[in-house]
Parts: structure tokens; sequence; C-alpha cells
């Protein structure tokens, strides 16, 4: 691996979070994404080590001090190569917890983040509908203001760690007749009043993690729970996924990671015609492949996660769109490829090879899919391009 010049503090969180992928996540893996259950005994190491509290600030509980999109990623890849599924439970958590980090109020922030920090409570974000995915400007979840309090009413759908986070970051339509000027963000904690749950949904990958609908009827939320302003939503949400979709291209680069490596030893342990595959050019030649398309996904990750946190006030869209694009397409050749250096076994759910194609998937689909990923970036470029001429 190249020397990204990581910090001493770097290194110690990636260590740590290694130590408890090997440990910890890969002996479970398996057993959790046949069951589908989300990992509590799993999660709760991760608290005991620490992990959650790597993107909050000090002050609250936590080490992230300057680094938190750097600490996250890290975390993540680590975490991602043993499971992408687990890994969930800490990413998930990052991203529910960047709109309190972004638009919350000092006193907000002292209410939510050090329960977080600890590991004592995972959050969740919501944004997405059943008419709503890509076209987030669609939702239609609202909160009307009476008295001191929102009226929520409305469906949120596909919500990563829902059912088991305790605190939840929502984007819901304060003003309906203003339209994405009228979205705002509420924070909702699990057992508030008229707020439950759908169905856990059975997915193809990422099994361990929870996947669930949110259901608001005359859920009663305090005014004192909304983020920044009134008409802040959207802003909130795409300054969140800014800082967020890092964290999506660090998961997929753990995939990638992890597939690569397992192919990497099967290669050299599986016989052929008397010979290890390895020794097969096309075979090596395969592998070469996969190992640049990683470190070129890597390289671009941890760049930009220097940059978000080494630019706080600047925009990176771009550069967070090309980071969850980019490595989420190479997530899904990588492991792909790895199920083809696998042969036939590769095919088959005694390996463990073909849960990490699975899990790769849904990284080019959440957080807004690769194609609106490439709208974005084409959109930023051809824009900075005209305002270069005039």
């Amino acid at each position: 691996m190249l020397d990204y010049f990581l910090t001493d503090e770097h290194q110690m969180i990636r260590e740590l979070s290694r130590t408890i992928a090997d440990e910890v996540l890969r002996p479970v893996a398996a057993d959790y994404d046949r069951s589908g259950e989300f990992p509590w005994p799993v999660v709760e190491k991760m608290a005991e080590a620490g992990l959650f509290g790597v993107f909050i600030e000090e002050r609250y509980g936590g080490l992230g001090d300057g680094d938190r999109t750097m600490n996250m990623v890290l975390v993540t890849e680590e975490l991602s190569k043993a499971c992408g599924g687990i890994s969930l439970a800490f990413a998930g958590t990052a991203l529910g917890t960047l709109p309190i980090i972004i638009a919350g109020s000092d006193e907000q922030k002292e209410k939510y983040l050090p329960s977080i920090a600890a590991g004592e409570r995972l959050a969740a974000f919501a944004l997405t509908e059943p008419q709503a995915g890509s076209d987030a400007a669609g939702i239609r979840t609202t909160a009307i203001r009476d008295g001191d309090h929102y009226v929520v009413n409305g469906i949120k759908q596909w919500i990563t760690n829902g059912g088991d986070a305790e605190i939840y970051t929502v984007v819901v339509m304060t003003n309906p007749e203003k339209g994405p000027r009228g979205a705002s963000t509420l924070v909702i904690e699990k057992d508030t009043p008229g707020f439950g749950f759908g169905k856990k949904e059975d997915k193809m990958g990422i099994r361990a993690s929870s996947t669930r609908e949110l259901v608001f009827e005359d859920c009663r939320v305090p005014v004192e729970n909304l983020l920044g302003r009134e008409g802040t939503g959207f802003i909130t949400a795409m300054k969140t996924f800014d800082a967020s979709r890092p964290g999506v291209g660090a998961q997929a680069l753990g995939i990638a990671q992890g597939a690569l490596d397992l192919a990497v030893d099967w290669a050299i342990s599986r016989k052929q015609f008397g010979s290890p595959v390895s020794s097969f050019q096309g075979l090596r030649f395969l592998l070469a492949d996969m190992a640049m398309q990683v470190e070129a996904a890597r390289a671009l990750i941890y760049a930009t996660a220097r940059h978000i946190d080494g630019n706080p006030k600047a925009r990176s869209t771009i550069y967070s769109a090309m980071s969850k694009c980019f490595a989420s397409d190479i997530a899904m050749r990588v492991t792909t490829d790895a199920v083809q250096v696998f042969g036939g076994s590769g095919y088959m759910k005694d390996y463990p090879i073909e849960k990490y194609m699975r899990d790769a998937k849904i990284t080019q689909i959440y957080e807004g899919t690769n194609q609106i990923q490439r709208e974005e970036i084409s959109r930023i470029l051809i824009g900075e391009h005209i305002a270069g001429q005039s």
C-alpha cells in the first residue's frame, strides 16, 4: 500500500479498525448475512473501541477534530474489508449524524452527539420516499407547525439502520407550497409517539444492515428539534452528501480490497494442471488490473477526504461525487473479477467471495445512483467551463 502520509492518529484508527474487522466482524459475517439479523454484539465491540467517536469533535466525546472525513473513511474502509453490511452500522450512523454536525445548534449537538460518540445510540438519515429517490425534491412527508410542535405525516423508504437507530435526521416539507425551498430537517427520536416502522427489507446484499420504512402518523416533534432554519433542509441534505459520499466510496473500496485479498490468496493456493492458478498469465493480468483499480480508488477517496477536512467552507460536490461513483464502479468490477478468479467455487455460498459481489452492488445505487453522480459531475464541469470563458 502506498504511503498516504497518514498521521499517527490516522494510523492508530486504521489499525484499531482493522483489528476489530479481523477479530470481530470477519468470523461472524457469513452468519449475519444468512440470518439478516442486526449485529448488536459486533456494534457493542465497535462502541467499546471508540469507533463511533472518530467523526465527532472532542468536546462532544469524540476525536474527530479537524479530520472528521478522513477518520470516517479509514474506519469504513477497514470494516468493509470484512463485511460491507456490518460496516453500515457505523457508516449509517455517521450519515445520520452529519446533519446535526453541519446544521445543529450548540444545544442540539450537546444533546445528541455525546451518546452517539459513545456508541450508546445509533443514528440514521431519512430522505428517500416511495415517490422520491433520485428526485429528492419530490418528497411528500410534511411537518406542519402547531404551536411549539411540528406534526409530521408521511413515509420514508429504504432507511439504513431503520428500526435499530435511536436518532433520526429526517428531511420534511414544512412549507410544501415552496417546493424544495420549503424543506427542513428535524431530529426525531425513536420513541416519539406517532413514529413507527415498516417491514425489514429482505435484500440481495448488505443483509446484516437493517433497512426499513419509517412511518409518521400525526407524529408530534418539538420545534426545538429543527436543525437550522425552516427552508434549509435541502441545503443541509446536499452538504451532508458532500461529506458522506466519500464514505460510500470507502465502503466500496473496502469491499473491493477485501475481494482482491481473497482472490490473491485463492490464486496462490488453488492448483490446476499441477500448478497454482496464479502461474497462469491470464489470471495474473486480471489480478494486476484489479490491484490498479483499487489503488486508484483509494487515492481519489483519500485526496477528497483531505480536501473536505482541509477546506471546510468549500463545496466539494464534484470530488465527493467522483469518489462515490468511481469507487463503487470499481467495487462492482473487482468483485465480479474476483468471483471469476474463484471459478465455480466463487459462485457457491460455501465461499465468501460471492457475498462481496452482492454487497458491492448497492454502493452504485444509494446516496444517489451513479447515473446521478455523473449528472452532478458533468453539470459542475460544464458550468465551471462556461464561467471561465465569460
